[in-house]
């Protein structure tokens, strides 16, 4: 194996916090990937990695290593990218993270659109419920609904809508319509989870000031996806943003509820690592799916940069 891809192999280690970690996301195995390292420590004669510890620890020289090749991996990244600029046609692959449902629904057909256009470009899409880490998940460009605090990446709003509470006609039927907020406590409301925090508290506008409910409800899940479906069964109230149920909305299939309180405005970002040069394949696919929302018109989208 040549030495940049050893290398490119630790960053990644590093970054996934585990070997375990680093097989599951390179599609790999445990023993492969310690293989792999121990491969590296061995060539280098040097302890990269505390095996005594049951975390991933970095010895003294790792450290080294790791920031001295993320430096050098940068500016072999810059360099192709320079290249690349060069070339009217991009070329390359890209890898985009994206929420489940709006990823798949919204963004994967977008996704093949592009790939026909420029079929120098592999694309490939992850798609996460989970919080998107352009930079540890070695990601091109992510898609986030909450903006990323983080300095050392671009932020640029792509979408711009709200937060819409929703049942199904059936359910509706059956257990009535919810004029107020607080009237929610009398109804099956269906949760999302993150990790170990539970979205039960949910906002509304009134008389120009923001108030909360706290939910409740025998049905949880970490999936946007699942929780559209159980809405669309029947069996509870859903909070769910506008671009993934405007075309049940429109079709009947699901009904807004409590429509005078809402409030909760609700954005996607693409963010992408700060680079100096950045790939044109990347600018481009940026670009693209910056005018292909634009052209859907149901939502604002903005192409300012931070």
């Amino acid at each position: 194996m040549d030495d940049i891809s050893d290398l490119r192999l630790f960053v990644r280690m590093v970054a996934a916090g585990s070997l375990s970690e680093t097989a599951r996301r390179l599609n790999s195995s445990l023993p492969a990937m310690s293989r792999r390292l121990s491969a590296m420590e061995a060539r280098l004669g040097a302890r990269l990695v505390d095996r005594s510890t049951r975390r991933f620890v970095l010895t003294e020289e790792g450290t080294l290593l790791h920031d001295r090749g993320i430096a050098i991996l940068a500016q072999l990244d810059e360099a192709e990218a320079e290249v690349a600029a060069r070339s009217s046609d991009p070329r390359g692959h890209i890898r985009v993270g994206a929420p489940v449902e709006i990823g798949r629904r919204r963004f994967a057909p977008l996704i093949a659109l592009f790939s026909k256009l420029y079929p120098r470009v592999t694309v490939e899409l992850v798609l996460t419920d989970e919080r998107v880490d352009v930079i540890g998940d070695e990601l091109d460009v992510g898609l986030h609904i909450d903006e990323p605090l983080d300095g050392s990446i671009i932020v640029r709003k792509l979408l711009s809508s709200r937060r819409v509470v929703c049942a199904s006609p059936g359910y509706i039927s059956e257990h009535g319509m919810p004029e107020r907020p607080e009237e929610l406590l009398r109804h099956e409301c269906i949760r999302l989870v993150r990790g170990r925090h539970i979205f039960d508290c949910w906002a509304f506008a009134e008389a120009g000031e923001t108030r909360e409910v706290q939910v409740r409800g025998s049905l949880l899940t970490n999936n946007a996806e699942v929780m559209h479906g159980w809405a669309l069964m029947g069996r509870g109230i859903a909070l769910k943003a506008l671009w993934d149920i405007e075309d049940d909305l429109q079709a009947g299939r699901l009904v807004e509820l409590l429509a005078p309180f809402s409030g909760n405005v609700i954005n996607l970002y693409a963010t992408y690592p700060t680079r100096s040069h950045l790939p044109r394949r990347v600018r481009v696919f940026i670009d693209f799916m910056l005018a292909k929302i634009g052209e859907a018109g149901s939502e604002t989208s903005d192409d300012g940069s931070r």
